[in-house]
């Protein structure tokens, strides 16, 4: 476990999303509750990999900046798009470390939040009106349906979801610079949450770990047996990976030797 987690990484990501589950820890005579952090990347021919396991000790800004000094420590020297939840201190962390890089809210998480504001039943509806925001073709135009959104009969009924749309919207809008072959790639962390679900199902039962390590060695096994059945890349990569090369040249391309 100590190797793989001290293992040298790839020069470059295009793409890698952080995202956290919630474990029960003991730590001296009280049993927290504490986030475990996993980095899922996006390597430049579309297989994925989990970079490394980090359980949160420090204050926000001083965790993430030892979280991405250890990638670069490791070898990663570009990450192109960073995918989040909102995750505290990270932006000042990865301006640091990696300022070069893209962060990017999460859509799906922001839909989910979103539609938790609503009963059950007209959860379809409004996904419906939601979806004219994050597929519009340009920020500007996204903006507007956001605004129509407001003026209309959800944005009367649910104003919170207004709230927290424009309260993300300063990483939102990335979004809509890129093309519908990245957007397909960075809309969600749902293969990071797959992850998680494979991995809850096996913690679950296990009622709260005697100490960080116990925890980071039930997932690091997990993470094995989770990943040894990953396939290679989606058909649809390499549209993605040619829009890649496009946008960001020298930065995506392997050096040629």
């Amino acid at each position: 476990m100590t190797a793989w987690q001290s293992r040298p990484l790839e020069p470059l990501y295009p793409v890698v999303f952080f995202d956290a589950l919630r474990v029960k820890i003991r730590d001296e005579a009280t049993v927290r509750i504490k986030a475990v952090y996993l980095a899922l990347a996006v390597l430049r021919d579309g297989s994925r990999e989990i970079l490394g396991i980090w359980i949160e000790q420090t204050e926000r800004a001083k965790f993430w900046m030892k979280v991405f000094t250890d990638l670069k420590a490791r070898g990663c020297q570009d990450l192109l798009i960073a995918v989040t939840d909102r995750l505290k201190g990270m932006e000042e962390a990865l301006a640091a470390v990696f300022p070069a890089t893209t962060l990017q809210t999460c859509i799906v998480h922001l839909l989910r939040q979103s539609l938790d504001f609503a009963n059950w039943k007209p959860r379809k509806p409004l996904a419906v009106a939601l979806r004219t925001i994050y597929t519009a073709p340009s920020a500007d135009l996204a903006l507007a349906a956001l605004d129509t959104f407001e003026r209309g009969d959800w944005g009367q009924r649910c104003p919170t979801i207004v709230a927290a749309w424009r309260r993300a919207w300063s990483r939102v809008i990335p979004f809509f610079a890129f093309p519908p072959e990245i957007r397909r790639v960075i809309y969600t962390t749902n293969a990071l949450e797959s992850v998680h679900a494979q991995r809850r199902k096996i913690i679950k039962t296990r009622g709260h770990f005697p100490n960080d390590d116990a925890a980071t060695k039930l997932i690091w096994l997990a993470l094995r047996n989770i990943t040894a059945t990953w396939e290679r890349a989606a058909p649809t990569w390499r549209q993605a990976m040619n829009q890649f090369a496009i946008l960001y040249g020298d930065r995506f391309l392997p050096p040629t030797t």
